[in-house]
């Protein structure tokens, strides 16, 4: 069965301030970490692009797996809606060639943002399954500072760059268990860009989320035929301290502990911000099962049950 093998992960040094930023939005601290989480949000090079973001993860996690070699890759699924220049050609091409990955490969994007990571997880594995590859890289690279407009209040303090890379592949600790997925596009004027300048409506994007997650992880549980207190740990979304706090009162089923938050020096990085928490809190914990759940831009959310092998 194809699971997860390892997750490494780039994070940028260089960012910007979020105290800094709140002082020319007027915003205190106490709104910085109560409601936005994060006090620093990494940021690219300006020469950077987000294929270079995607190498920098992938280099990471051959560098920590000596036994995944370049040749022995299959598949490469790239998911971002922020691709290098004009998106053309897809960023999983170019990030075949920067990486030295043979022209075997299968190479194609998953364009989601904040949901892409659940959905990669189960499109990479399916397609893995179904042509019989051993092989595979899931990569998330999102950086939405090519597209943040600096004096916008809503978005400014709260999005980071990142990159993650995850191996999926055969006799795999972690085995990816039942999951669930959903689209609304009636709320597609909620997250969007125009003008090449993000747009978020934050009021309905927090009730969205606050109505959507509790329920859509309460409804996995019970296709699993699991209690919540069966689950180690959930790890949503990251979109900020707000939401994720919001949604573990929500979800009264569980004890608020068991969502885990942790973007003070990240921010929101879209569809890397499952992999980041996955890879610092999951994978060598002592966890046997957890609970992950995407929402976003689309409006799309995938929900999905992981769990240790034996």
């Amino acid at each position: 069965m194809i699971g997860i093998k390892s997750i490494s992960s780039y994070v940028p040094s260089q960012g910007m301030d979020n105290y800094a930023q709140g002082a020319r939005f007027g915003k205190d601290e106490e709104f910085i970490l109560g409601k936005i989480g994060s006090a620093f949000l990494p940021r690219k090079d300006d020469n950077q692009e987000t294929s270079d973001l995607c190498v920098a993860a992938a280099n990471a996690l051959f560098m920590a797996n000596p036994q995944l070699s370049r040749e022995s890759v299959d598949a490469l699924i790239v998911v971002t809606q922020n691709g290098d220049e004009e998106g053309l050609p897809h960023t999983a091409a170019i990030v075949q060639e920067k990486l030295g990955l043979t022209t075997r490969v299968a190479a194609f994007d998953v364009s989601l943002g904040c949901s892409g990571y659940v959905y990669g997880l189960y499109a990479l594995k399916g397609f893995m399954e179904a042509a019989g590859l051993k092989n595979g890289l899931l990569i998330t690279a999102d950086p939405y500072s090519k597209i943040i407009d600096i004096e916008d209040r809503n978005t400014a303090m709260l999005f980071g760059d990142a990159a993650t890379a995850t191996w999926m592949g055969e006799g795999a600790e972690w085995q990816l268990g039942k999951a669930s997925f959903g689209t609304d596009g009636s709320g597609a004027a909620h997250l969007k860009v125009a003008g090449k300048k993000f747009f978020m409506n934050g009021r309905q994007v927090f009730n969205f989320a606050l109505l959507k997650v509790p329920a859509h992880l309460q409804e996995l549980l019970e296709a699993s035929g699991l209690k919540a207190d069966d689950v180690d740990a959930f790890c949503i979304h990251q979109g900020s301290a707000a939401i994720v706090d919001a949604v573990a009162r929500r979800f009264e089923q569980a004890d608020p502990e068991k969502f885990i938050k942790d973007m003070l020096e990240t921010g929101n990085t879209v569809s890397s911000s499952i992999p980041l928490l996955l890879e610092k809190h999951v994978l060598d914990s002592t966890f046997k099962r957890v609970a992950v759940s995407g929402f976003g831009v689309g409006l799309s959310w995938g929900s999905a049950i992981l769990q240790r092998k034996g």
